[in-house]
């Protein structure tokens, strides 16, 4: 037994190299350390399974909740189900829960995103999730200050769930952590996110509370966004030819447009986002007397509006205004999307949905505070315009909407099971002071989406759609790297690829025509018995499982050697501009030779419908008179077997003159039908302005 005292193991920690993060610019986790080093209960106050680092943390959660390690580690053994207990994943789970008691206690303190303390440990617990035992603490790199992953940010943002979203938590991550390709994220960029999330909170609390905008408090709708507000960057609507500056604002129900008087607004345009108007809203181009120039403006088109309404977002170059807006708008429309399809219509689960997509938003407009020089996708940074997208993406939301209803627990019984939980959505916007919806508050009504240890059915069902998603980009890559430009490389790749098909083609047609009279006898013969014994069902039955036999056997035999499937063209010569055109108009010319042969068949059978030549309608009445007869008296099997041997048996040697002589007489019957007349009217332009 080692006869080291707690205090001269926190001596050797310090020491160590590996806390030298913790004593340079750290001073306040050096402070800590010390404490803990200095204090007669220095023993109690540390974790041997746990890493410096995360006794650091748990430490800094004790003081929060006001209790001491010992208790907490009580708490946890009491309320925490034995798998999540074991001795292999206790150091983690532990710290998730002491994390997740802390934070949901820490939320509630008005202005917590402004303390530099609360972002610092938020970030600290990242770090500490990484390592979180004492065996793990090698891991942590010691160059300057440290930075977190993925999976550290994605266990533990989303328990504040105004940082992060269980949905959009990857995408967060890529956008913060771009700097360093995707890979680690740094404190300066995390700290100065939190610091524009509360910019953005502050923005929204004093937009809902303007007395100048008190019509849309009186509905009961809270404001998102403005934009308009300043005369030189007004947003400007088309009606038609008809165009207006104003300010548009987006409320959680409803988007306004207000057109610009001499010293004030106009009357508010209201549009709505919540009922079921079969909305549609998308990018939109417009530009000077319809002209479809600039890609600045989002349409909205529903069916109580005779036509749709476009807002234009004018900047002088890209559209990342127009860019912002249009996912914003279908963030509210989605949500209530959401809130329809599942029948969300009152109570808590609605406040949760909606406060999903207020938060959304506002993480939004903290990215936007960070200036990054990469461009932002922002409908990937909100969890209902991201489910639209991704695959599965329906399934995410019908376990969002079970999860929802089955976390109405009593308050008594959640109370002591809602520790092992994150705060909720719902629980987060009315702690910030953006009150959403007419539920009563109680942070015993929901909890939020991690829970400690466990990965509940939400995160598995975006990690599901996360991995459709990647093999849908794989897929789309492959596309993208066999296009090819140009209509004659086109048309040698589709040769190509129908070589094969084409050759079954001409080996059916060579059988056909009876040129090789010994294997068309035989082929005819074989196919009539198989006819004849009702076996043709049998017979694709056969060929289906002979395609797919040869697909296993092509992937067994690609496990063992390469095969390169890669399909081989011989590139036709180059073609420069004048022959590239010369092409594309005789390709131009063949399609509408084609479209006129095929009208003339549908005319030549209007003109026989209608007996304009009365001896070939008759004719054409009696052939079909004929055939209906076949298919009442014969059986299908009969039916089948009699074409088939008409089809295959025209050409053989005792057939071929008699069928040469009966496709003549049809061909020079078929000539001879007049096309039934056509008379082209052109459009009155009186009438054309009145469609219009």
């Amino acid at each position: 037994m080692s006869s080291k005292t707690p205090r001269d193991v926190l001596e050797g920690l310090v020491k160590d190299t590996s806390l030298k993060w913790l004593l340079g610019k750290q001073t306040s986790l050096d402070d800590e350390i010390e404490e803990i080093e200095n204090s007669p209960s220095a023993g109690s106050n540390w974790i041997p399974e746990l890493s410096p680092v995360a006794n650091v943390v748990i430490r800094r959660c004790s003081k929060i909740l006001g209790v001491s390690v010992n208790e907490l580690q009580d708490s946890f053994k009491e309320e925490a189900s034995g798998s999540v207990k074991q001795p292999s994943m206790f150091p983690r789970n532990f710290l998730e829960y002491c994390c997740f008691r802390a934070l949901a206690l820490s939320v509630g303190v008005t202005g917590h995103l402004s303390d530099k303390t609360f972002r610092r440990l938020t970030f600290d617990m990242m770090v500490a999730w990484e390592v979180p035992s004492a065996a793990s603490q090698s891991l942590l790199s010691v160059d300057g200050d440290p930075t977190v992953g993925l999976e550290a940010f994605s266990r533990i943002a989303p328990a504040v769930p105004v940082i992060a979203d269980v949905i959009i938590c990857e995408n967060l991550f890529g956008v913060l952590a771009s700097s360093s390709n995707g890979l680690r994220l740094h404190f300066s960029v995390y700290d100065k996110y939190l610091y524009g999330l509360e910019r953005a909170i502050k923005k929204m609390k004093s937009q809902s509370e303007s007395s100048l905008l008190s019509y849309v408090r009186s509905k009961g709708e809270k404001i998102l966004e403005i934009d308009g507000t300043v005369t030189t960057q007004p947003v400007l609507e088309h009606i038609g030819m008809s165009t207006w500056p104003g300010r548009l604002i987006l409320t959680d129900h409803a988007l306004y447009f207000e057109a610009i008087k001499v010293v004030s607004f106009d009357a508010p345009k209201s549009y709505s986002l919540s009922e079921d108007l079969k909305q549609v809203i998308k990018p939109e181009l417009t530009g000077p007397w319809g002209t479809r120039l600039f890609d600045k403006a989002v349409s909205y088109k529903s069916i109580s509006l005779p036509e749709p309404v476009v807002m234009e977002f004018p900047e002088l170059k890209g559209h990342t205004r127009r860019d912002y807006w249009l996912a914003i708008i279908r963030e509210v429309l989605y949500v209530h999307r959401y809130m329809n399809k599942f029948k969300i219509v009152t109570g808590v689960a609605k406040d949760e949905a909606i406060s999903k997509a207020v938060l959304g938003i506002l993480r939004v407009q903290a990215i936007q505070e960070l200036g990054l020089t990469t461009p932002v996708r922002y409908e990937n940074l909100l969890p209902f315009n991201l489910c639209d997208q991704l695959p599965g993406g329906d399934h995410i939301l019908q376990t969002l909407a079970e999860m929802s209803s089955s976390r109405v627990l009593d308050r008594t019984n959640k109370a002591k099971e809602g520790t092992l939980y994150s705060i909720s959505a719902s629980d987060m916007v009315s702690q910030l002071g953006l009150m959403f919806g007419t539920s009563p508050r109680s942070s015993s009504l929901v909890v939020g989406e991690v829970v400690v240890g466990d990965v509940n059915p939400l995160e598995k069902a975006v990690k599901q759609s996360r991995k459709n998603y990647e093999k849908v980009v794989l897929a789309q890559e492959t596309v993208n790297g066999v296009k090819v430009d140009g209509i004659d490389t086109n048309l040698a790749v589709m040769k190509e690829l129908l070589l094969p098909v084409m050759e079954m083609g001409n080996w059916l047609l060579s059988l056909a025509y009876w040129d090789d009279p010994l294997k068309s006898f035989v082929f005819c013969l074989f196919s009539t018995f198989i006819i004849y014994r009702g076996w043709v069902g049998y017979a694709f039955a056969f060929a289906s499982l002979f395609i797919a036999g040869f697909i296993l056997l092509t992937r067994c035999f690609s496990k063992r050697e390469k095969v390169m499937i890669e399909l081989k063209v011989m590139a036709p010569p180059p073609m420069n501009t004048m022959e590239q055109l010369l092409a594309v108009q005789n390709a131009i010319s063949q399609l509408e030779q084609l479209v006129q042969d095929a009208n003339i068949v549908l005319l030549k059978l209007r003109a026989l419908l209608l007996s304009l030549f009365p001896q070939a309608s008759e004719k054409f009445a009696v052939a079909i008179v004929v055939a209906t007869t076949m298919m009442v008296l014969l059986s299908w099997n009969s039916l089948i077997m009699v074409v088939f041997l008409e089809l295959f048996t025209r050409y053989s040697p005792p057939r071929r003159e008699s069928t040469e002589r009966l496709m003549r007489r049809l061909r020079e019957w078929w000539f001879s039908i007049p096309a039934a007349p056509v008379i082209l009217e052109q459009q009155n332009k009186d009438d054309n302005k009145k469609t219009k």
